[in-house]
């Protein structure tokens, strides 16, 4: 990308970096599995631009497509919108960087202004972004502001992608569900004239292919609508591999030994022994034998803010409703407000009026889909996830480390209670860090290590 005639303020999508070797390594990889020779032999016969691009549409069009993971984009989303945000790093094939909310001032951050907007829409909006400043001044942690921030709000980020997961995101913005989305669009074609100079063979044939797009939200409006009710729980354990710490358990041996099941079973049979293979397990660095068990949480009433921290761990099966169905009614209120009876009452006002203009606006019949710009971070969702016992171990580490976000730390601590009761042989071992072998946050060690271990113990 040329920098020097770049507008480093425009808004956009932009394809900032593709792998050196461009969709030669696509095509090596369409010509490797079928005909003879090396495989620098056959990297020295894909270097024409005009054969590779045949190539790959061939390839591609009989299904083989996974040689077009070999080819690497790397992208930047500038001053785009959360909702824009929300979609793309649903994309678990990707790696994100996003600029925190947690950290970083988002005072003059700025907003984006759809083409259907209210008369009253910027000044509504410039309301939230002084209270968010007014909060900020008065001593509230960024991270607590954050709530007040409207969806409209502009994020940046980056973006890596192989070519195969680009395409899922193209075919999603501009024919799936983020259709739907006038933002998504616009920024979906960007990315996809761009590809079509830089990839003119991953791309060919590109529109034809997509027409065929299945729906990648299934239809359920036959259901009706059924009336939303909460239990009171943060954290559902829904469901869980049967015996779970013996699946594990097996797998490793199996793996270790060659042993027959029964064997196997012989020597599980010894509680120590059985014992020590999880410790064994939970304190190495390739625990693959832990992915044999998989556990299903919902999280409840998880503010918009927090859904991203959550997505953040890529090896999960995750379902995150449309930001269409978040929940109005209902916000997060941290501690730091709480204590200031002032600001409380702004803040609970704040989202009432918010819910109040968003329901004359959809009275005057506007869409769904424009009104998610009035989304505030600290509004919710219900998300469900399926980790396996791997996973948690990474989640735990992270979440219910004392430097975690307190809302997704209180909903991973919860988490963990479920568990150690479904599968205590396995997660008596889980917990931050420090619990498991030793903190890695440096200078930033809460300095606590002993503290929680005595916490995490069981």
């Amino acid at each position: 990308m040329d920098l020097d005639n770049l507008d480093l303020n425009k808004s956009g999508a932009f394809i900032i970096g593709l792998s050196d070797c461009g969709e030669k390594v696509t095509s090596a990889g369409g010509r490797v599995s079928t005909q003879e020779g090396t495989a620098l032999g056959i990297w020295q016969k894909s270097q024409d631009c005009e054969k590779n691009a045949k190539l790959i549409d061939k390839v591609t069009r009989s299904g083989h497509n996974s040689v077009v993971e070999h080819t690497y984009f790397n992208l930047a989303f500038q001053n785009v919108t959360a909702v824009v945000e929300q979609f793309v790093i649903e994309f678990r094939l990707a790696s994100f960087t996003v600029k925190s909310r947690r950290y970083v001032d988002f005072s003059d951050a700025g907003f984006f202004v759809p083409e259907d907007a209210d008369e009253n829409y910027k000044s509504h909006m410039s309301k939230l972004f002084g209270l968010y400043s007014e909060f900020c001044e008065a001593g509230v942690p960024k991270e607590d502001a954050r709530f007040l921030l409207p969806y409209c709000l502009f994020s940046n980020f980056f973006c890596s992608i192989n070519g195969r997961e680009f395409l899922h995101l193209l075919k999603a913005m501009l024919y799936g569900r983020g259709s739907k989305y006038p933002e998504i669009v616009k920024l979906g074609r960007e990315l996809k004239e761009q590809a079509e100079k830089l990839t003119p063979g991953i791309m060919t044939g590109f529109d034809e292919r997509s027409k065929n797009y299945m729906p990648d939200n299934p239809d359920l409006s036959f259901v009706g609508v059924v009336s939303r009710r909460t239990n009171g729980k943060k954290v559902e354990l829904l469901s869980y591999t049967g015996d779970a710490e013996k699946n594990v358990q097996r797998s490793a041996l199996i793996s270790y030994t060659n042993a027959s099941t029964e064997d196997i079973d012989r020597i599980l049979s010894d509680s120590a022994v059985a014992d020590k293979i999880t410790y064994s397990l939970v304190h190495s660095s390739r625990p693959r034998a832990l992915e044999a068990a998989d556990f299903t949480l919902r999280f409840n009433d998880v503010s918009l803010s927090g859904i991203t921290h959550f997505t953040r761990h890529r090896m999960q099966s995750i379902e995150i409703p449309e930001l269409t169905r978040a929940n109005r009614k209902k916000h997060i209120v941290p501690e730091s407000v709480k204590k200031d009876p002032e600001l409380l009452l702004k803040y609970e006002n704040t989202f009432k009026e918010n819910a109040a203009e968003y329901e004359r606006l959809r009275a005057l019949g506007k869409s769904e889909e424009s009104l998610v710009y009035y989304l505030l971070s600290g509004n919710t969702l219900d998300i469900v996830t399926t980790m396996n016992a791997r996973e948690l171990l990474t989640f735990m580490k992270l979440r219910t480390c004392s430097r975690a976000q307190w809302e997704i730390r209180a909903h991973a601590v919860e988490a963990l209670e479920l568990l150690r009761k479904a599968a205590p042989g396995i997660f008596k071992y889980y917990g931050p860090s420090c619990f498991i072998s030793s903190c890695p946050e440096g200078r930033f060690c809460c300095g606590r290590q002993e503290e929680m271990r005595k916490t995490f113990s069981m």
